[in-house]
């Protein structure tokens, strides 16, 4: 075996069901309660036209500029994944662009996630299949690889394993582990009613306890606080 150059085994998938509960669920709610130390940093953007990214993770991880394991996971790729390509954050190449993604998304893949570059943003952005990535350029990518399939990758400071549900949306991306899903569901799905009430208020008008941020601040010895 060549060290940093191999297709592993892929672990057991996710449940659908399990995975088609995240529909809708924003990466706000989620992030809030995963501790707020979950997802992506600011610069991983959408590229695409709008709307939710959901799928399992198909983890890539890939020398910078190159593109060669990013053509096999293509190959590799299952109805409802999403192709996360750890490109070690480089600029200076694109990894995929418009061709690669069509031909994604016709093997079922759900979106593509590249720490790294892509090219052909005019064609991206007329389109929905979610793309997410760090910046556009003309340079295209190498095909020589090295590169591994079905490992743990990070992608934009967020660990990402191979199967991980990833959730996408205008705020970035959050990868959830099936084991924790169930849970971060309920407290996401709380989290959002709750946030509901307070918009639901301001709305009408309504008076809102504001009465913690003067307690926040005293407890810090803030002066001036009326």
């Amino acid at each position: 075996m060549a060290v940093g150059f191999c297709i592993h085994p892929r672990p057991a998938r996710p449940a659908r069901a399990l995975v088609a509960r995240f529909k809708d669920v924003v990466c706000a709610h989620l992030s809030d309660n995963m501790s707020r130390i979950a997802g992506t940093e600011a610069a991983l953007r959408p590229w695409h036209k709008g709307g939710q990214l959901l799928g399992v993770a198909l983890t890539v991880r890939v020398a910078p500029g190159d593109n060669l394991m990013v053509h096999k996971a293509i190959d590799l790729c299952e109805p409802g994944d999403v192709i996360v390509v750890d490109a070690g954050g480089i600029t200076s190449q694109a990894i995929i662009g418009e061709i690669m993604s069509s031909m994604a998304a016709a093997r079922g893949a759900v979106g593509m996630v590249i720490d790294g570059a892509i090219r052909d943003a005019g064609a991206l952005a007329k389109g929905r299949f979610p793309v997410y990535a760090r910046a556009a350029t003309h340079r295209g990518p190498y095909k020589n690889g090295p590169g591994e399939i079905h490992v743990p990758v990070s992608i934009g400071g967020m660990i990402v394993y191979p199967n991980d549900i990833i959730v996408g949306d205008e705020d970035g991306l959050v990868a959830v582990r099936s084991q924790d899903a169930p849970a971060l569901l309920a407290a996401a799905r709380a989290w959002c009613q709750k946030e509901e009430k307070v918009l639901k208020a301001i709305r009408e008008n309504k008076p809102l306890d504001r009465a913690w941020v003067d307690a926040t601040l005293r407890a810090n010895g803030c002066d001036g606080v009326g």
